[in-house]
């Protein structure tokens, strides 16, 4: 139950050279990796499920209520994220408030969610640039697209085992290449395919936006039909359940504060700016999508995108809106990777993982020890195994994390009142308790086998902590 101290952290923050971290992302650059990993494909059908099973055209409004409990939780890293400017985000922050064993639990935790969430993104990579690249009469082969464990129908009825799925492996490789040799270049890759991919949804916006039937949002609100979820208000805080996970992300942005220039300014921008404008376009493209389609057009479609493009003459769209997947997935990936070596490096340094993986590159200024190994082990996870195996990407360790830095906020407002603060989360403890409630609501709607993951993960990293990082701990003493 050791406790980091704030002096101990602020020293590491302030700590500069070539054995540390290069301070390189400005306010824009984090804004963009926020919105980098927030809007991936989930977008693009979570919004239709929303509406057609719970929510209707209000569907806009789930959107609302979902940001307004990711906010809660928002409000507290950002106040962390300025206080705190080192990497390692919730990891960090439960050191400083909780001790080293919530430390630990969280920062294993979040190794695994950013490594099932980016292999689990690279197998969808893989599966949407085969179907692009089918567009143009240019296929694959059928070996080279899936894992070892699947089979492929082909038009002559013959069936094909596949060997590795190897876009899959390339595409975390290539993005690994690219954080390797530096955050700021790593930052400018992600503003470039961020702004292409916000481009596509703003394109959907505006050219659908003039085909809006009004009569698709009669009722706005569907009268519920005697479930609670389906419709009415209950069913548009059930569509908040279901999109919430589209915004999950932003926490990323905190992992990255010991490379920030001017942390206690920037963080809780890019924290919460991306948060923002992440909320607007979403709010807009779910009002286009119900406006240029009835919501009940919707219901167990796998692209409700598609359909409502199909209301316009812009059947091109489509494939821009599968481009957009790609170039959306590509960032997801990139802001996963670098989010998963942050916390790594920060677990390193600490003492509780082997010191290698808290090695600088001498030139790049990046841990790049961390960046090979987590290449190596996801590339093969995303080449070699199923997707269905691989498991949907619901974040039950980022919720856990989220619960734990709202109640650190309220740990550390109790204990250090008079500590300096650049940024305060406002309304404490309501705004703190709020977020523990979203997202404990959050956690417990997940499946049983999400349960499960997490509890046999949990019990692989008990065993490390107290077999390796107890004792080889940095705060620890031979009176501890």
């Amino acid at each position: 139950m050791r406790i980091k101290s704030l002096d101990l952290l602020r020293q590491e923050a302030d700590e500069s050279g070539k054995s540390t971290l290069k301070r390189s992302l400005g306010a824009f650059n984090l804004v963009a990796l926020g919105i980098g990993v927030i809007i991936g494909a989930g977008l693009f059908s979570l919004t239709g499920i929303a509406a057609a099973n719970h929510a209707g055209p209000a569907v806009t409004l789930s959107f609302v209520v979902a940001a307004i409990g990711c906010a809660f939780s928002a409000l507290c890293y950002a106040e962390f994220a300025a206080m705190v400017p080192v990497a390692g985000s919730a990891y960090t922050y439960a050191y400083a408030t909780l001790g080293e064993l919530f430390a630990w639990i969280i920062g294993w935790d979040l190794v695994l969610e950013y490594s099932v969430g980016a292999a689990t993104v690279a197998i969808s990579w893989s599966q949407y640039l085969t179907r692009f690249l089918a567009k143009y009469d240019i296929h694959l082969p059928p070996q080279l697209v899936q894992s070892p464990f699947e089979t492929l129908t082909m038009p002559d009825g013959s069936v094909v085992s596949g060997f590795i799925n190897l876009p899959a492996v390339l595409v975390v490789v290539a993005v690994s290449v690219i954080i390797i040799r530096g955050t700021q270049g790593s930052a400018v890759f992600n503003a470039i395919v961020v702004s292409l991919k916000v481009l596509v949804v703003l394109v959907f916006i505006a050219l659908g936006w003039q085909y809006i039937d009004p009569a698709n949002y009669s009722p706005y609100i569907p009268p519920n039909t005697g479930v609670f979820g389906e419709f009415g208000i209950s069913g548009v805080l059930r569509g908040a359940g279901v999109v919430f996970f589209v915004f999950i992300g932003f926490d990323i942005v905190a992992t990255m504060a010991q490379e920030t220039k001017n942390p206690q300014r920037n963080m809780p921008i890019g924290i919460l700016g991306s948060l923002i404008v992440c909320t607007i376009l979403f709010v807009l493209f779910a009002y286009v999508m119900t406006g240029l389609a009835n919501y009940t057009e919707f219901k167990d479609s796998a692209a409700p995108v598609a359909i409502a493009i199909e209301k316009t003459p812009y059947g091109w769209l489509s494939q821009a809106i599968i481009l957009a997947i790609l170039i959306g997935y590509t960032s997801v990936i990139l802001v996963d990777l670098l989010g998963q070596s942050r916390v790594f490096f920060s677990m390193s340094r600490d003492g509780l993982l082997p010191r290698a993986f808290s090695d600088i590159h001498p030139r790049f200024q990046t841990p790049w020890r961390s960046n090979i190994l987590l290449c190596v082990f996801i590339s093969l996870f995303a080449g070699l195994v199923p997707i269905r195996v691989v498991g949907e990407m619901t974040s039950i360790g980022t919720l856990l994390a989220f619960i734990m830095v709202c109640l650190g906020v309220l740990i550390l407002r109790k204990q250090q009142p008079d500590a300096p603060r650049a940024f305060r989360t406002p309304w404490v403890p309501v705004v703190p308790i709020l977020g523990i409630l979203t997202c404990a609501l959050m956690m417990l709607s997940l499946p049983a086998d999400t349960w499960i993951r997490l509890v046999v993960w949990l019990a692989i990293g008990l065993v490390i902590y107290f077999a390796y990082g107890k004792k080889r701990s940095k705060l620890h003493t031979p009176a501890a």
